[in-house]
């Protein structure tokens, strides 16, 4: 039966402690381990295609993957696991690429991300933005942050997923977890009418466009806290992708309130660990009176230093945080400096070299 050859290559991969898997007609299995993608022996065909997609695809949503070639879904998987599932079309064949989402929260403390997570977490209002690249660990980490506000504060949480993930259970917080084409039409829906629902905090899956950020401004100014994700390598470059949503002559009134708004944007990469698995590497800019008024004046390119120099106000760089991964052994010299953004600056760290404000070589 298809349904016990799908469990099972599931329960393959979660044995090897896979993240991923991508199936496709005519091509062997291939799930992701430890961040590098290993092939099985099994090759499915177009029958067993086609079975996956009449097993995942509830039949009302069937029409939106006839039409367009695309359909995201989450699936549960039972003696298994939580998958999040995307179903698309390439070649003319289809093809189902599946993520395990563990359904155990992990805390904060053991992630290994920065606890000033925490700090920003119980922030009362303003943006909150995790970025990172597909599979950097972006949601597991939200969720965390999530749960921290759900065990130790009375908040009401509205999620707004394509599709959920996690699924929380009301501690001291009181959640709503909404689904895009479920529970919703659109993220930019169901943000707008969040505002009508008595909100604390309203986390968004990913913020996509102008209309998206435009509502994420709009409820920071009314008192909330948003929460959300965007594609981008880093602080900096999440800036400029904001204000690249919007035209010229609208981004000097939407810096303004940028630098009003923003609490936090955190970046994030999965960086392979010695011996096995996986740990996070952090970038965290904090909405310190120095980021606002370079937000404020449009001196971007100087953001980079200024987190780089604000320890004091928990903020760290990428090169910071994978220096001291390195010296507790966590992370190798050569992935530390193949997952850094400024690997030749690293390289000077890792011999004991920095520079000071002005530029100057000091000696560590």
């Amino acid at each position: 039966m298809i349904t016990t050859l799908l469990h099972d290559i599931l329960a393959f991969g979660v044995q090897q402690n896979a993240s991923d898997w991508h199936i496709k007609e005519d091509s062997p299995i291939a799930m992701r381990v430890a961040s590098k993608l290993v092939t099985t022996d099994l090759i499915p065909d177009s029958k067993f295609m086609n079975d996956i997609v009449r097993q995942l695809v509830p039949e009302k949503r069937l029409d939106d993957f006839d039409h367009t070639g695309d359909v995201d879904l989450s699936f549960v998987e039972h003696g298994v696991g939580r998958f999040r599932v995307n179903i698309h079309r390439q070649r003319g064949m289809t093809s189902v690429t599946l993520r395990h989402v563990k359904s155990e929260i992990i805390p904060i403390e053991g992630l290994g991300v920065p606890l000033v997570l925490k700090d920003i977490a119980e922030s009362p209002r303003g943006i909150i933005i995790m970025t990172g690249t597909t599979g950097s660990g972006k949601s597991t980490t939200l969720a965390a942050m999530l749960e921290h506000v759900n065990m130790n504060f009375h908040k009401h949480v509205i999620t707004i997923e394509d599709p959920i993930e996690f699924e929380f259970t009301d501690r001291l917080s009181f959640f709503e977890q909404r689904e895009v084409g479920i529970d919703t039409l659109s993220f930019n829906s169901a943000l707008v009418h969040a505002l009508r629902q008595d909100p604390d905090i309203i986390m968004v899956g990913e913020m996509r466009d102008r209309e998206s950020f435009t509502a994420a401004m709009r409820a920071a100014d009314t008192g909330h806290l948003v929460i959300s994700t965007m594609h981008a390598a880093n602080a900096t470059q999440a800036v400029n992708r904001i204000l690249d949503f919007f035209s010229h002559e609208e981004q000097e009134g939407l810096r303004q309130g940028l630098a009003l708004n923003l609490k936090s944007i955190i970046s994030q990469r999965l960086v392979p660990k010695v011996g096995g698995g996986v740990v996070p590497a952090c970038e965290v800019m904090i909405n310190t009176p120095l980021i606002k008024n370079l937000i404020e004046k449009n001196d971007l390119d100087k953001l980079a230093r200024a987190v780089e120099t604000g320890g004091q106000d928990g903020m760290q760089s990428f090169n910071q945080c994978l220096l001291r991964l390195f010296n507790e052994g966590k992370i190798s010299e050569s992935d530390a400096l193949a997952y850094s953004s400024n690997p030749d600056s690293l390289r000077m760290n890792l011999k004991g070299i920095y520079l000071d404000s002005s530029d100057s070589i000091i000696g560590g």
